[in-house]
């Protein structure tokens, strides 16, 4: 028989919600491209991941919506980071499962 774990089901729920949004391969490949540059302006990414402007635009959408990435409006341009509390969130709870 098993042991019986602690239920964690907030936890559970929230590296859940942060996976799904790391679900689509363009997702992943921005993250990264952010990740390399620190910060990167939307007309940068389209090059850079190589999709038609509103198709990145709807990824970094979800991006944000789901907290993995934070936007500042700068006049037409848009720039955008990582949000460096939701990696580290990540990063523990997906590590509790190695």
């Amino acid at each position: 028989m098993l042991p019986k774990l602690a239920a964690k089901p907030a936890e559970e729920l929230e590296l859940a919600r942060l996976a799904k949004a790391l679900g689509n391969p363009s997702r992943v490949r921005i993250l990264r491209v952010l990740l390399a540059h620190q910060s990167c302006i939307a007309g940068d990414l389209q090059a850079e991941v190589g999709l038609a402007a509103s198709t990145v635009s709807q990824h970094l959408k979800l991006l944000k919506e789901s907290g993995w990435i934070q936007g500042e409006v700068d006049g037409p341009r848009r720039c955008y980071c990582i949000n460096p509390g939701t990696r580290k969130t990540f990063a523990a709870l997906f590590g509790e499962l190695l």
